[in-house]
């Protein structure tokens, strides 16, 4: 069994599921998965396996002492626990195939956003670790190690990185989850107070280091039908987050409709109500730039906001951000496949997006034009013309 605990998954699962508890708990959605690397793969072998360990995710459910935990983060209320203690994935809502010409695997997920939102991470692992059996061979986990060494040695022996802080994003394209456990280990043993924490909230709770996580492309893509005008729907999105949160998990996410369109609607009101923001598409160094030059347009001191990188980060690519805007504002960094899937494997480039809600299409428009994800044509074209998006 790949996956043993519903905690095994990233903190903005939880903290953007209590939100659809308190305000959206009737949508229904739709995700489907999409790998953009390597290609070529023939999943078909591995589709019996898949479903295999989904159905064994399906019959989990919380623990006493997991719930415990989760209730003991402050921005979690007490209703939503209580539900968590009913609550197990719907097996009924996920199926899995691979097309019988081509090999590549479909994944659909379809049911209420409350009842599936916890689908993503747990699959994504599932997938790239039965993929990583049948295709790859066994790694030489001493090099592995090394190379993880070598990576922490960066940050260690330079005194100029005292304050770089790096947390692990790598539960959806991990090796394994026994690999992904001895990094959090060799991190916590380590990189010290270098480590901010990490986005998995097992993980977290075992090894006494902090979850970390706001909110996901999903949350801002579902209030495209679930606000009241699509041009509004990013303000909206963040004003309905703000009212959940009260000035917690104040990272807003910025690129579901590119870096311009997130500027336009995150003025002075939302600059100063938000902590800061985070980065995911496009060059994090143009992207950086420009959001301390809109908080000063704001008239918001970019000292007391926080950057986050999360984008496909190496640790040099870290490093060499943090050189760039430490000092000039806070900054953080969330590194993923480069932590927990650096074991000489080509590791899956993939996702399990939401493409629609309450029936209608939604989109996902980043400034990285091959991460732009939309099942209708003629609604990205409309959304596009909406939102000014070239």
């Amino acid at each position: 069994m790949l996956i043993d605990s519903l905690l095994d998954t990233d903190l903005y699962k939880f903290t953007m599921m209590q939100v659809v508890l308190h305000h959206f708990p009737a949508a229904q959605v739709e995700y489907r998965y999409r790998c953009r690397a390597p290609q070529g793969v023939d999943m078909r072998p591995c589709v019996e396996a898949i479903r295999a360990e989904i159905d064994a995710l399906c019959g989990l459910r919380f623990s006493e002492a997991e719930l415990s935990y989760l209730g003991g983060l402050r921005f979690i209320r007490s209703d939503f626990i209580d539900f968590l203690r009913l609550f197990h994935l719907p097996q009924q809502c996920v199926t899995v195939d691979a097309d019988a010409a081509t090999g590549q695997l479909q994944i659909t997920v379809r049911g209420a956003w409350l009842h599936t939102i916890l689908f993503e991470m747990p699959v994504l692992a599932i997938v790239n670790e039965v993929y990583s059996r049948r295709y790859c061979a066994e790694p030489d986990w001493g090099r592995a190690m090394a190379r993880l060494d070598a990576k922490i040695d960066l940050v260690r022996q330079d005194r100029s990185l005292a304050g770089f802080r790096v947390a692990d994003y790598g539960t959806r394209r991990r090796f394994s989850k026994a690999w992904h456990e001895q990094v959090i280990a060799r991190l916590v043993e380590r990189l010290g107070e270098n480590l901010a924490g990490t986005s998995n909230v097992h993980l977290a709770m075992r090894h006494g280091i902090r979850p970390l996580g706001t909110m996901g492309h999903e949350y801002l893509q579902a209030c495209q039908a679930l606000g009241p005008r699509l041009r509004e729907s990013q303000i909206f999105a963040l004003e309905t987050w703000a009212r959940e949160y009260r000035g917690d998990l104040g990272i807003a996410l910025s690129d579901v409709y590119g870096a311009d369109a997130f500027m336009r609607d995150f003025d002075m009101y939302f600059c100063k109500l938000f902590d800061g923001a985070r980065h995911d598409s496009g060059d994090p160094f143009t992207w950086g730039e420009r959001m301390l030059d809109h908080y000063r347009l704001n008239r918001v001191d970019p000292h007391t906001k926080t950057l986050v990188f999360s984008d496909n980060l190496s640790f040099p690519l870290a490093i060499g951000l943090f050189e760039r805007f430490n000092g000039r504002c806070q900054v953080a960094f969330g590194v993923d496949t480069d932590l927990t899937n650096d074991v000489g494997c080509i590791p899956l480039q993939h996702v399990l997006r939401m493409v629609r809600c309450n029936g209608q299409p939604v989109a996902k428009v980043t400034d990285t034009p091959d991460k732009t994800m939309c099942e209708d044509p003629a609604y990205l074209a409309y959304l596009r013309q909406v939102f000014s998006i070239a």
